[in-house]
């Protein structure tokens, strides 16, 4: 990625800031109650710790989750692994518009290319999806992942992660359930035959930083994401305050949890899914590990009854996930005259 390629040039005003402010505010809480105790009032406090967090920010980081350190530094090992081999390598697991998983290295976000390259793979094997966007559409497709030779431990290590990620994202809905006065387990059912994938992200140093983006801006259009980023940093949170961009500074062994759009609609705009990016720097290259937990393709996204009265209408039309998530993939592929499909798209018009 030498000289800079004008796809990836940011607009002017959406241009990173070599200046930054370091995000004091972005919640950090520790899980460790939630494991060890039944204390109670400390599981009601992380609640409502959460709670709060997931209304003020949208973002929040926890500790002591539960994932063994081992096994965070094992998939860690394996993503470097995978990178470090030369681009026709890791091109024999290419990502194509038949088959999302694997390795892509062209990935565009709202239209401009994005300074980085990556490696999917989902937790269902197969995972089942609509084969278009297309509303009429009724036939299905299989997601297969696409394996790579080397690494060989890769496949492995991968799988068992992916089971204590979706372990933990199971335990976090439970807690954003209970923070908005639902049951704890009201979340579950939704992620039976889930769509949820893992990302390797590999930000490689940019000559450019002040012009590019890691990720450019964007919102996660599923439930919840469990991100894994290095000692490097490099995530940028839109601050709900003031709009302004700040910067996620690392934790060791913390992760950092967002909102996606569907808990924004579940809970009726209780919580806000938010947006945030990338930035890359020209001297150090950064790696990062995104879990996305997102529901089963059939899944009918809308305001949870329980959330929704007569002073409190609900505020979106359902929509189908397999269908907005399908749509969402072709964009990656192709750069589209259109806007993204948005939850906005689907908000009801007071």
């Amino acid at each position: 990625m030498g000289e800079v390629d004008p796809a990836f040039i940011q607009e002017p005003e959406h241009r990173p800031r070599i200046s930054y402010i370091e995000g004091e505010g972005v919640p950090l809480i520790d899980l460790s109650p939630i494991f060890s105790s039944d204390n109670v009032s400390a599981i009601e406090g992380i609640v409502k710790e959460v709670g709060n967090a997931c209304k003020e920010w949208g973002f929040f980081q926890v500790i002591n989750h539960g994932v063994p350190l081992e096994k965070r530094q094992k998939i860690d090992g394996v993503s470097k692994k995978f990178f470090a081999q030369s681009l026709e390598e890791k091109r024999k697991v290419r990502r194509s518009e038949k088959e999302v998983s694997g390795y892509y290295d062209t990935e565009h976000t709202k239209n401009v290319r994005d300074w980085k390259e990556v490696f999917d793979f989902t937790i269902q094997e197969p995972t089942i999806i609509p084969v278009s966007h297309e509303p009429d559409d009724k036939e299905l497709t299989q997601w297969n992942n696409v394996w790579p030779e080397y690494p060989p431990e890769l496949r492995e290590i991968c799988q068992e992660y992916g089971q204590d990620m979706v372990k933990l994202a199971y335990k976090l809905m439970e807690l954003i359930a209970l923070s908005l006065g639902l049951p704890a387990d009201k979340f579950h059912g939704f992620f039976k035959d889930q769509t949820s994938f893992i990302r390797f992200n590999h930000y490689p140093p940019c000559p450019t930083p002040e012009l590019a983006l890691g990720v450019g801006r964007h919102k996660d259009g599923g439930a919840l994401t469990i991100l894994a980023q290095d000692e490097v940093g490099g995530l940028e949170v839109k601050r709900k305050t003031d709009g302004e961009w700040v910067r996620v500074k690392p934790t060791p062994d913390a992760y950092i949890i967002n909102v996606g759009d569907i808990i924004q609609v579940w809970s009726n705009d209780k919580y806000e899914s938010v947006e945030h990016r990338v930035v890359v720097n020209s001297e150090r290259e950064r790696f990062s590990i995104p879990f996305f937990f997102n529901p089963a393709h059939y899944t009918m996204v809308k305001p949870l009854e329980e959330l929704t009265n007569e002073q409190n209408p609900a505020k979106y039309r359902a929509y189908s996930w397999g269908k907005f998530i399908t749509n969402r993939k072709r964009s990656n592929f192709q750069k589209l005259n259109v806007e993204n499909v948005q939850i906005y798209h689907f908000r009801i018009s007071d």
